[in-house]
């Protein structure tokens, strides 16, 4: 790994079938060990149930607020600030009901990969 500086490109915004926006902040073989996303779901959407396999994920809260399900735990409340863990196989999905958008770090231990990416049909 080398040092570096990645400038945030908010141009690169991507719509993923699961139901938010995002940009790609850091995610390379160079540094295999984390990837960092920024996420963005837009009022009233509640992203696809899916799973991610040998990657456990967090999502940090910046700004919005919203309900997290992950797993078997009841459906959560979050706002900025606030941190979900999200182990490896476990199924979740996020719901932005305020006004605003909801924007979060996601951040993924390894680095996220499309391949480990598994869509769950709803329960």
């Amino acid at each position: 790994m080398h040092a570096a500086i990645k400038a945030f490109n908010p141009g690169s915004e991507t719509l993923i079938p699961e139901g938010c926006h995002i940009i790609e902040l850091s995610n390379s073989e160079a540094d295999a060990d984390v990837s960092i996303a920024r996420a963005r779901v837009e009022p009233g959407i509640t992203t696809q149930w899916h799973r991610l396999a040998g990657i456990t994920e967090r999502y940090v809260i910046i700004s919005g607020e919203g309900t997290v399900e992950v797993g078997e735990l009841q459906p959560t409340a979050v706002k900025s600030g606030d941190v979900v863990i999200i182990p490896p196989l476990y199924r979740q999905r996020i719901t932005n009901n305020g006004k605003e958008d909801l924007i979060f770090l996601a951040i993924c231990t390894p680095r996220f990969v499309p391949g480990a990416y598994q869509n769950i049909l709803e329960k």
